[in-house]
């Protein structure tokens, strides 16, 4: 929980994990090591996502136990790839084994039904610029592999040996990343000026609004290319509220530049409600995008039927929002925005794949005021950051209560951020960047040698465990 924010001690990520090999390298039985695994799992996801407690209750409880039990067979693992005889191949072996089989774990839980990549390890290198570079690279997951392949190193150091050789391999590891950040650079491209307006929490839709309005206006004479308003800043359909789409017509005329708002409506009875990014220009709609990626609990209830009864007890949705079919790019004068809508961020393929269409720029709307004084609003700001790095392209995240920030191509801070105490609006200058990133390029290479990795291991250890019962079983008459 601390790598991440708002504690903000990603240094010690490196290490952090290190006590928690320690036991599981330690344990005196399979059945102990997943044990120690899947408890060790459940508080880790407990931790990481405490801010929930206020509105899951007792059930987040509950939920870090059924999560966490996917870290059992990682203990088994670490045991069994770091068990004696402490030789140096051994001891190597182990460096690839146990982070390929951290990584099966972070892409299960990275699922959207299990509330999806929030805490992947490797987001807490958001800070660090070589951590970035290895995101451009790899994506998290190989900052993720990096780092738990530096934590079992320690481990072997401190408790099995031999230290020369793994220490050598964490010192080739380390120079590599090292080298890698010193030689890549993002090609940079034009400059878009971006604004963010953040009228803070703000419950009733009309005075939400009007509130949004209030602080654009301003903006006038500014030179801006486009206006961002958060997650849920529009509560009724256009099409339904024509007044509402000519007072953001206007505003665009005022401002000179479109607006993008994001509308959380139903807009025909026969479809239901959907989150919807909507360019507006000075003569009306523009573009439009739906969700596609929608928050288990918050913004619907996985099998309903059976689990509609949490309703009773906790703050879910009383009805499920629909889905959106397809990313969108939205032309504003040239530049192509990429619109993401908040738990969206969290996947990395989301912005991938928008990198990969032709995006010059994604902007992230979003909304966490239900988690406004918990460390909940700049967990999320920070991821994209990596967002940024794994893609190649500047992420403007874009809140209605904070934290508002934006990150350049190569995930570095683009101005000050907009806490969740302020209102307001920022404006961010943001240069594009053209071609595309390895990670972008070559997608999640990194998974699949992580697989690969396992699927080797594995098959080494069945053949033998078979040789092993050939020769128990042998004997003459």
């Amino acid at each position: 929980m601390l790598v991440f924010p708002e504690a903000d001690a990603g240094w010690l990520a490196p290490v952090v994990l290190v006590p928690w090999l320690l036991l599981l390298v330690a344990a005196p039985s399979g059945r102990e090591a997943a044990l120690r695994g899947w408890l060790g799992g459940a508080g880790f996801v407990a931790a990481v996502h405490h801010w929930l407690l206020p509105v899951t209750g007792p059930f987040l409880v509950l939920v870090a136990l059924l999560v966490g039990a996917l870290w059992a067979p990682w203990g088994v693992v670490v045991r069994r790839a770091t068990a004696p005889p402490a030789t140096a191949r051994r001891a190597l072996g182990a460096l690839l084994v146990v982070p390929a089989a951290w990584l099966m774990i972070e892409l299960v839980r990275s699922a959207e039904q299990l509330a999806g990549p929030w805490g992947l390890l490797g987001a807490s290198q958001w800070q660090a610029q070589v951590g970035r570079d290895l995101a451009a690279l790899g994506g998290t997951w190989l900052v993720s592999a990096v780092l738990v392949a530096l934590n079992t190193a320690v481990a072997l150091a401190l408790s099995r040996g031999p230290r020369a050789p793994v220490l050598i391999a964490a010192g080739a590891l380390v120079g590599a990343a090292l080298a890698w950040s010193a030689a890549y650079s993002p090609p940079l491209g034009r400059t878009v000026t971006v604004a963010a307006v953040q009228p803070g929490p703000i419950v009733d839709t009309e005075a939400r609004f009007a509130a949004s309005e209030r602080l654009t206006g301003p903006l006038a004479g500014r030179d801006v290319d486009l206006v961002v308003w958060g997650e849920s800043s529009v509560g009724a359909d256009l099409d339904a509220r024509p007044d509402l789409a000519a007072r953001l017509a206007t505003l665009s005329r005022q401002v000179g530049a479109p607006v993008l708002v994001n509308v959380d409506a139903r807009p025909r009875a026969d479809l239901g409600i959907r989150k919807s990014s909507v360019l507006v220009g000075p003569d009306g709609v523009l573009a439009r995008y739906d969700k596609m990626r929608l928050v288990p609990f918050g913004e619907y209830v996985p099998m309903r039927p059976l689990l509609g009864w949490l309703g009773r007890y906790t703050d879910v949705a009383a009805q499920d929002r629909v889905r959106g079919e397809e990313p969108v790019l939205m032309d504003v004068d040239g530049t192509r925005v990429g619109p993401l809508v908040c738990f969206e961020s969290a996947f990395p393929d989301m912005t991938r794949a928008l990198a990969r269409a032709g995006a010059d720029v994604v902007v992230v709307q979003s909304a966490t005021w239900t988690f406004q004084e918990s460390w909940a609003p700049e967990q999320h700001a920070s991821l994209a950051a990596m967002r940024a790095a794994e893609s190649g392209r500047p992420v403007l995240h874009a809140t209605l209560t904070g934290q508002t920030a934006a990150f350049d191509a190569a995930g570095r801070p683009a101005g000050r951020p907009l806490p969740t105490d302020r209102t307001g609006s920022v404006v961010y200058e943001l240069a594009t960047a053209s071609g595309r990133t390895p990670f972008v390029a070559a997608g999640d290479w990194v998974l699949l040698g992580a697989g690969a990795v396992l699927v080797v291991w594995l098959g080494r250890g069945a053949v033998r465990l078979s040789r092993g019962r050939g020769r128990r079983g042998g004997g003459s008459c």
